[in-house]
């Protein structure tokens, strides 16, 4: 019997100088995202983050975690790879910021079949450059290499974020009245929502990599990344009285909304009173789908919902847009349960 190589943990699949390869080659991006509280960040066992005294009073924590579900099979079938890392921090830190809390810090989970470096490195840029834009440090995470759970060339993300705010500062919602307005902030396409959807009109319409709609390639639609709202919206809560935030996620309108409003309150929402993308014609009329599944599954243009007494809905319309944002009058809270849209 011919005598046996002797077995390492690259011969079962796992490189572990590809690991040492990422981490160098992603800590210049990394560095970008630094805050002055970060006292120790990637490299470590642990990330150590200060609370400035003095910044906060009664400061509370806020966490949050998600991934970006089956978009990311479409970024590994189209290659595109880039815009992903964007989304998951979107996800995260769009749902920590609704409560007013400023985000801190974030972590990331990439796990893989196989590390390939190069696209590891473009996620993870993708990552590092949603943090600049949320104002969060990229402080940590993981990278997993584990064949056999994942096919060749698949991976899979989760995020993590924590952010603060002033325990006086808190925005939950309890001060909505029947009567205030609800602000529509424009969303960059589906998010990182009902992709197991969209997927499913790829295959059945054949669509391919050269098919348009309304002039633009379909799928550069489609992996546009999420929308990150954390700077505007925190400038408005720091100028302006909000009742209520609300990311506009995996449930859509109708099941988002409901969530940051009080027992006995509802919304009536206008669907004329905001610009929707042929994107979302495209989609609809694909799929015969209606307007109840449309409005449950999909933010359809809304990415984000500001709830504002009538008298802050000038100075709150202004300020969004002077922060990029484009921003629709699209509902009223009004008594009842639930959101009503048509």
């Amino acid at each position: 019997m011919t005598p046996r190589s002797p077995l390492t943990y690259r011969d079962a699949g796992v490189d572990i100088d590809a690991g040492d390869l990422l981490v160098e080659r992603i800590k210049p991006h990394v560095a970008r995202t630094h805050r002055p509280e970060v006292l120790a960040g990637i490299g470590g066992f642990g990330a150590m983050i200060e609370l400035p005294v003095g910044r906060w009073r009664r400061p509370i924590l806020v966490a949050g975690t998600d991934g970006v579900g089956t978009k990311l099979r479409l970024a590994i079938d189209t290659g595109r790879h880039d815009g992903v890392g964007r989304d998951l921090v979107a996800m995260c830190a769009n749902d920590v910021v609704v409560q007013g809390a400023e985000p801190l810090f974030f972590l990331d989970y990439y796990a893989t079949g196989r590390l390939t470096v190069e696209v590891a490195e473009r996620v993870i840029c993708g990552i590092a450059e949603g943090c600049v834009l949320a104002g969060c440090a990229l402080v940590g995470g993981e990278t997993a290499e584990m064949p056999g759970m994942y096919q060749d060339g698949d991976y899979d993300l989760a995020g993590f974020c924590v952010g603060v705010v002033e325990k006086d500062r808190i925005v939950d919602g309890s001060c909505t009245r029947a009567g205030d307005l609800v602000l529509g902030l424009a969303s960059s396409g589906p998010h990182s929502n009902g992709y197991s959807l969209i997927r499913r009109l790829i295959e059945e319409t054949h669509a391919d990599a050269g098919m348009q709609i309304g002039g633009e390639r379909l799928f550069d639609l489609l992996m546009e990344p999420t929308r990150i709202y954390v700077k505007s919206v925190l400038r408005l809560l720091e100028s302006c009285d909000v009742h209520a935030v609300a990311h506009i996620t995996g449930g859509g309108l109708t099941d988002n909304i409901p969530r940051v409003l009080p027992p006995g309150l509802g919304a009536q929402l206008d669907p004329r009173a905001w610009q929707r993308a042929a994107l979302w014609d495209w989609i609809q009329q694909s799929g015969d789908i209606a307007d109840a599944e449309m409005h449950r599954t999909f933010n359809c243009g809304i990415g984000m919902v500001v709830i504002v007494p009538p008298q802050a809905v000038t100075t709150a319309t202004g300020l969004l847009e002077s922060c990029g944002e484009r921003v629709s009058a699209v509902g009223e809270i009004v008594p009842g349960e639930g959101v009503r849209i048509g």
